[in-house]
């Protein structure tokens, strides 16, 4: 089953999260398909938070790929910031 879900990156205590699509089996920072955005929990100033590629994660959806819980979060949060802008 293709998953869409979070990769860890960063340094210790300084996380990043790279949203990327991946076979379930396979690790969770391990081998993936594509990489569709991109989470920054730390992010300060002006610097981007959050950034989704929607008509990637929307064509991988169609193609029966299920979101986590968090991406699913994530995603829904973009799209109202992306509508209020």
């Amino acid at each position: 089953m293709v998953v869409i879900r979070l990769s860890r990156g960063g340094s210790k205590k300084r996380p990043f999260y790279n949203i990327v699509v991946a076979e379930q089996k396979n690790r969770r920072d391990g081998r993936f398909l594509e990489r569709v955005g991109f989470y920054n929990p730390l992010a300060s100033g002006n610097a981007e938070a959050l950034r989704i590629a929607f008509d990637r994660v929307d064509h991988w959806v169609g193609n029966g790929a299920q979101a986590s819980d968090t991406v699913t979060r994530l995603i829904r949060e973009a799209k109202s910031k992306a509508v209020a802008a």
